[in-house]
């Protein structure tokens, strides 16, 4: 009966690992593009940034597509300025794999670009009640790298303010949501606590910094040599160059730590945080399979024996969050860093540019730039 046992379960193991690795050929499969429909579009159309197969930069389409009319509490958006974040490439390859679990398996479900958006809305619905034509708003919804866009006014859309530039509001809602969120809710800091931002000179970083010391925090960044005077404008009391100091090996003790970079492992992170302190994970290595799982896998297994709160933070995208951001932008408490414009022509070369991860704040993508020669 025993060797039966365990006939069975080596058997039940096989399918197991056989089954993993059909999941994983079948969702990892990226069929050749298909050649787009070349039927001309009826009526009033804008221009959008769209992809119909995983992939580089080169499967995004710079392409024509019919303009819609706002139906039932949808209000239309004529976008002034787009976001470009790492999660916009990520749906872009289909990676990690797993993604395509939830995007599309083989091809992609959606096939619009962008999330992050900014503008004035150019018509309404008959059920809406919260914005009027030429309203000014910002938020986030999918295909936002377009000239227009329909999004239902009890989503993350909200008013902006004035004082606020469209290029300013379109950087905010992923990468500055995310800061407020890990420190605010998941980091729980306090005024007067010290806390570490590692990769404070990103999109996410930059952010983390300004809201840190608006919360009243005293504020540490990690960043590269070349970003280290802008992290200290931002107002780092102080910064460590990550190719001349690790800090993981200094004589600091943190109450919380953001990470945004995964270049230390967790149990370095927990050797300069106080027995009660916090650790947000925002983010981690690149990889199509496994690497960006070890670490919030690791986190997990320490959490349960580990003094220290260790916490993987996934964002949620909500309107109160997005008004306060905004009235923080309005107030001067955060000055959104953008370090280079592109028009949505070549947001292709935006795309690549992100994908370096040498972007000093935000990348955006402006719908008045014209495209160079």
């Amino acid at each position: 009966m025993r060797k039966w046992i365990k006939r069975l379960s080596i058997a039940i193991a096989g399918l197991f690992v056989v089954g993993l690795l059909v999941l994983g050929l079948a969702i990892s499969h990226t069929p050749d593009c298909e050649p787009r429909d070349s039927t001309a579009v009826s009526g009033e159309s804008f221009t959008a940034v769209q992809f119909r197969c995983y992939g580089s930069p080169d499967v995004l389409e710079v392409v024509d597509v019919e303009k819609p009319a706002p139906s039932g509490s949808e209000i239309l958006v004529r976008v002034k300025a787009a976001g470009v974040n790492p999660l916009d490439w990520h749906y872009m390859r289909g990676a990690p794999y797993l993604m395509r679990l939830g995007s599309g398996i083989g091809t992609p479900d959606e096939q619009r670009m962008g999330v992050d958006f900014a503008g004035v809305v150019e018509a309404v619905g008959p059920d809406v009640t919260q914005f009027s034509p030429d309203d000014r708003v910002f938020g986030a919804s999918d295909g936002a790298f377009a000239e227009y866009l329909v999004v239902n006014e009890d989503g993350p859309v909200v008013s902006l303010p004035d004082e606020v530039s469209f290029q300013q509001a379109a950087s905010m809602p992923i990468a500055a949501l995310t800061a407020l969120q890990a420190l605010r809710d998941k980091g729980q800091l306090q005024a007067g606590q010290k806390v570490l931002i590692n990769g404070a000179s990103g999109g996410v970083g930059t952010f983390a910094v300004q809201i840190a010391k608006a919360l009243g925090a005293e504020v540490h960044g990690v960043c590269s040599a070349r970003n280290v005077e802008l992290v200290t404008s931002l107002g780092a009391d102080r910064v460590f160059d990550y190719r001349q100091e690790n800090y993981t090996e200094s004589d600091q003790e943190y109450d919380l730590i953001v990470d945004m970079v995964g270049n230390h492992s967790i149990g370095r992170n927990r050797q300069v945080l106080k027995p009660d302190g916090r650790l947000v994970i925002v983010g981690g290595p690149k990889g199509n399979w496994i690497a960006p799982l070890k670490r919030p896998l690791s986190a997990m297994i320490q959490s349960l024996w580990a003094e220290q709160e260790l916490i993987i933070l996934l964002a949620r995208l909500r309107r109160e969050d997005l008004a306060e951001l905004a009235s923080m932008a309005a107030r001067g408490d955060v000055r959104p860093v953008i370090d280079y414009v592109f028009p949505l022509a070549e947001t292709p070369d935006a795309i690549r540019y992100s994908e370096t991860g040498r972007a000093r704040g935000k990348i955006m993508i402006d719908m008045g730039v014209i495209p160079g020669p």
